[in-house]
């Protein structure tokens, strides 16, 4: 699919999907290529903006274990606004969606909306044409006559057409329609503000000391140790289907938060020694040993191989603190 044939309503007419390379954030090399798909979907478009996403990584270091899952954790419209000068606002979708497309991103915007992966190309081999699962997407061109879309997910910009069309947006028949609108949210490009690294950095350091004040009074990883063996020899009976989705929600999002927590940490630091770069290696500390326990975690489920999770859990809880430690030093 060529990029002039979605050059009806771009919002950024440059954008090319055969030509679209993912953010560094998104490397090969990273422990968590993919994150979660509202954050993911955050970094590809700032960075296709030419804007700075690891100035919002701030909120990935205020995690909690709640219980069945750790937080499935997103920058604030707030901080997205203060940061980059982007508004988001809900859209109320009162008309088909492709219709509210067509006026906003024709109007130079970009709309975030749920879809059902079953319809996006670009997870071809898990989700599509396999099972339906709620994601989100952020649609940066269209052309509804043509049943062609352009749009940000996970770790890339995409195209697709046709049926996908129809089915990731809730139209056409039975088999694609939705009885109830997929939530969207309305993203205004018109006061984005394009800020100098320094300017950047003081700004992400305010916001960095509110995250830490909302730290959980209990720590988290106690929390998630104390219950992990009985979700394990459950999710032993439910198979690895079960498993999956547990993993997603409980060691990815802690996992992948630590990954762009340092991240964050680092790029505050500047390459500069002391206790912010100090916080950046405990994190990744956090970030590696809890992408070795997904492995681990399966075998139990998948092999029924005997595993006590409490050592590692101990190393990352000690990892995690010590980072913490530094951050609040870092803080004063």
């Amino acid at each position: 699919m060529s990029a002039a044939a979605l050059a009806r309503h771009p919002a950024l007419p440059s954008l090319d999907a055969a030509a679209h390379r993912p953010h560094p954030l998104h490397a090969p090399e990273r422990t968590w290529v993919e994150k979660n798909c509202y954050v993911d979907v955050w970094i590809e478009l700032l960075g296709a903006l030419g804007l700075e996403p690891r100035a919002m990584l701030g909120t990935t270091l205020a995690l909690d274990f709640e219980g069945d899952q750790w937080t499935f954790y997103k920058p604030s419209h707030d901080e997205v606004r203060a940061l980059y000068g982007i508004d988001v606002r809900e859209l109320n979708v009162w008309r088909p969606l492709d219709v509210h497309l067509v006026e906003h991103v024709g109007a130079g915007h970009l709309v975030s909306t749920e879809a059902d992966a079953f319809y996006l190309p670009d997870v071809a081999g898990t989700d599509y044409r396999r099972q339906h699962a709620k994601t989100t997407i952020v649609v940066a061109a269209i052309d509804a006559a043509a049943r062609r879309l352009g749009y940000f997910h996970n770790a890339g910009y995409f195209e697709l057409a046709g049926e996908d069309f129809d089915g990731a947006l809730g139209l056409g028949g039975p088999q694609t329609r939705r009885e109830l609108p997929l939530y969207a949210e309305l993203l205004r490009l018109d006061r984005c503000v394009r800020r100098p690294d320094a300017v950047l950095r003081t700004q992400a350091l305010g916001l960095l000391a509110t995250h830490i004040d909302r730290l959980p009074a209990r720590d988290p990883v106690e929390a998630f140790a104390e219950r992990l063996g009985g979700d394990l020899a459950a999710l032993a009976e439910e198979g690895p289907e079960a498993y999956h989705a547990w993993a997603f929600a409980t060691l990815r999002q802690l996992g992948s938060a630590a990954e762009l927590g340092a991240l964050h940490l680092g790029w505050l630091a500047d390459g500069h020694a002391g206790p912010l770069a100090d916080a950046a290696a405990a994190f990744e500390r956090v970030s590696v040993e809890t992408k070795s326990m997904v492995l681990k975690a399966a075998r139990v489920v998948v092999v029924r191989k005997p595993w006590d999770p409490r050592p590692a859990l101990e190393s990352i809880g000690r990892a995690r603190g010590e980072g913490l430690r530094a951050t609040r030093a870092a803080l004063g």
